[in-house]
């Protein structure tokens, strides 16, 4: 990419930045990474950045505006594939020094300096514009900026910590970073991250007006951020933030957001103090499994957004049969998402409440009445099921019964006029048994959502032994196109996710049965690293959901419902939904007794709940249930929140070592019955396929992780 011509950056020729000098003298530098649609923050853009900024320490022009040539967004971040290099390397901290230096040389230029910003701005784009004097955005839905580092175990590395609470203020700037949340324009400017918006068509006209007529900061805004920095204000509020992080994560699961409340604790007045202690910080979280696993999960989740890329779905118009929770909520969604949808059940009042909490959650996702209506007349309520003649996705999510599903395809199917897509939600039924007399079974499918579907990113996408392979693609594309991240799974009883969270769920029930209180076992899988606790879990999901998909599935996984499930539902506690499951529900809280402090938690407590998980993980692995190993801990991880920070079931064997886990499994089976044999895929063969490191020999393995 030729660099325009300007006499000060003779000699030098640049392949990411454009460079122009207009005839009042300011210098703007436009990013544009070569070969790529988006602005990662590379070695190579660091490094011709600083060459140009050390040009313009020499030249003084009257000012330098950075944007972004790239039509989409700002930046993206740091070039995260090279951060895994470094990081095998062992040279992080030189690179993040490397990036520090450059970022500190522009902050020190002797001239204004303003960063135009639309579209996304994260992570290292961030910390480019914070070592600029002022910054714009563009005033649109479609501006954010962030700091998500914290995200992939880590925490910002080029001035971030250094910067941020320095413009803003500690009690502002901590959040945004321990929560790596984005904010919009209209946020960042109220925050005072950004100076100034702009209508977008306006944007650069707009910087280069700040440029010549600097931004005051107001006073109050100054005032705060000094305040809020001082020694003793970061003395202070230091432990009141890692108490109410602490609430939120543990410091053994997740390091980085208490490495930076002590980042920012000990850091001084001088910016050089403040960059050394982060640099160091960076490189050291670099290091942990944590920050190994939270990145190996982003690029499992940028694979899975690619699934749908560049394939034309042919989808406009959505029919969900069932305005259940589910079926409504899915169609709720698909509006949302800009596609028009009918929504069919028998009568209207099945059908009304589903239209009452669509509009609940338009009117919480978007900020204007216009808005929310539009998207609210996208869904029409459709008894009479006129909506299939003209859908071309219809999308069944009536009650798990297969052969009322079945009857139900008999009255849809011909009204289909071409290559309209067949799908189903149900949550266990196999699909080779679903597709049983469907005319056109090639293009039927499963779509298999979670609760809430809001909230949920994880769809199934379910095959059966007819399937298509291009409606299996449209179906990836949709849920692309829908903002959801797919994973193509086998139509066997539970597919993937109920599959391996079945057999956490009743063994956890069954230790409830057993005399363990709920609330030991909430807090000991929480100790594991799970979102929520499986009683809690249970009443959430809802205790006939939870009987409902393990009668279907107990069989096939070799299990048995636990005493006391049925008379719970005999009894109409149904969990949250009721008010009273295994908890008693308060304003959607679960309200848990108190637990004898003197309580001795069984020792291998963790483990018996834990590891069925693991052992259904490497039979699906095993039964061929997704195409490969990283798929699965994608799969496990968004549809059950299965502990990020381990990464995943698989990789949880790998970690601890295949031969002390499998080793694990038998003692439990000795110990409590056969439930917890291992099953078929911890053969070497097999593990070997999914890229364990086994013994070449039957010798017992000398060490926990000989094999992992």
């Amino acid at each position: 990419m030729a660099t325009l011509f300007i006499p000060m950056f003779e000699g030098l020729r640049f392949n990411h930045w454009k460079t122009s000098l207009d005839d009042s003298g300011i210098v703007t530098l436009s990013l544009d990474r070569a070969g790529s649609n988006v602005n990662a923050i590379s070695r190579d853009v660091l490094d011709e950045l600083g060459q140009i900024v050390e040009r313009l320490a020499i030249e003084k022009p009257a000012g330098v505006l950075i944007h972004s040539a790239k039509p989409f967004g700002f930046a993206v971040g740091a070039d995260i594939k090279e951060f895994v290099t470094y990081a095998q390397q062992g040279t992080v901290l030189e690179n993040i020094e490397n990036g520090q230096r450059v970022y500190e040389s522009l902050a020190r230029l002797p001239c204004p300096t303003v960063a135009a910003i639309h579209g996304a701005c994260m992570g290292g784009g961030t910390e480019l514009i914070l070592a600029c004097r002022q910054r714009i955005a563009a005033d649109d839905d479609k501006t954010r900026i962030g700091l998500p580092e914290v995200m992939l175990g880590i925490h910002p590395g080029w001035g971030g910590t250094a910067r941020l609470p320095r413009l803003i203020g500690a009690t502002d700037a901590l959040p945004v970073m321990l929560t790596g949340k984005a904010l919009s324009a209209k946020r960042a400017l109220a925050l005072g991250v950004v100076d100034r918006l702009a209508p977008p068509a306006e944007l650069l006209a707009e910087a280069r007006a700040l440029l010549r007529r600097p931004h005051v900061r107001p006073f109050a805004l100054r005032a705060k951020a000094w305040a809020t920095n001082t020694w003793l204000a970061r003395q202070f509020l230091a432990p009141m933030v890692i108490k109410q992080t602490a609430a939120k994560v543990r410091k053994e699961h997740y390091p980085a957001p208490f490495a930076l409340i002590d980042v920012w604790k000990r850091g001084g007045a001088s910016i050089q103090q403040r960059l050394r202690l982060e640099a160091r910080s960076v490189a050291k979280l670099a290091e942990t499994s944590t920050a190994q696993n939270l990145i190996r999960i982003f690029f499992l989740q940028e694979r899975m957004k690619s699934q749908g890329s560049g394939i034309d779905h042919g989808i406009k118009h959505v029919h969900v049969v069932g305005a259940g929770v589910m079926g409504g909520d899915i169609a709720a969604w698909a509006a949302f998402k800009g596609f028009e949808v009918t929504l069919q059940d028998r009568e209207m009042k099945f059908i009304q409440p589903a239209l009452d909490r669509a509009r609940q959650l338009y009117e919480k996702k978007l900020k204007t009445a216009d808005k929310v209506e539009a998207t609210v007349r996208r869904l029409r309520a459709d008894v009479e099921g006129k909506g299939v003649a003209t859908a071309d996705l219809a999308i069944e999510a009536i009650y798990e019964n297969a052969d009322a599903k079945k009857a139900l395809y008999t009255t849809i199917e011909p009204q289909f006029q071409s290559n309209e897509l067949l799908a189903t939600n149900t949550s266990s039924i196999p699909l080779d048994e679903l597709r049983v007399g469907l005319k056109a079974p090639q293009r039927f499918l499963g779509l298999h959502f979670f609760n809430p579907v809001a909230q949920m990113p994880l769809v199934e996408v379910v095959r059966h032994d007819q399937l298509n392979a291009d409606a299996e693609k449209r179906a990836l594309a949709f849920c692309k196109a829908i903002g959801k991240l797919p994973v193509a799974v086998k139509g066997t009883p539970g597919f993937l996710v109920n599959r391996i969270l079945m057999p956490y769920l009743l063994e956890s029930m069954r230790l409830y049965s057993e005399g363990v209180p709920g609330p030991v076992l909430d807090k000991e899988a929480k100790k594991f690293g799970m979102p929520m606790g499986p009683i809690e879990l249970a009443d959430t999901v809802g205790l006939d959901v939870c009987a409902s998909v393990g009668k279907e599935l107990a069989p096939f996984l070799g299990l048995e419902l636990p005493p006391g499930l049925e008379d719970k539902l005999a009894a109409g506690k149904r969990g949250k939904k009721d008010g009273q499951g295994i908890y008693v529900w308060q304003d959607g809280k679960p309200q848990k007794p108190e637990v004898d402090p003197d309580y001795a938690v069984p020792a291998d407590l963790q483990d018996r709940m834990i590891l069925p998980m693991v052992n259904e993980a490497v039979a699906c692995l095993a039964d061929q249930v997704v195409d490969d190993a990283d798929l699965l801990d994608a799969g496990v991880i968004f549809g059950t929140g299965f502990a990020p920070f381990r990464g995943g079931p698989i990789q949880y064997v790998r970690s601890e070592g295949a031969t002390v886990v499998k080793g694990k499994l038998e003692r439990l089976a000795q110990r409590y019955g056969e439930r917890f044999t291992p099953k078929n895929g911890w053969d070497l063969p097999t593990l070997a396929k999914s890229g364990f490191e086994v013994p070449t020999s039957d010798a017992p393995s000398q060490g926990s992780n000989d094999d992992a």
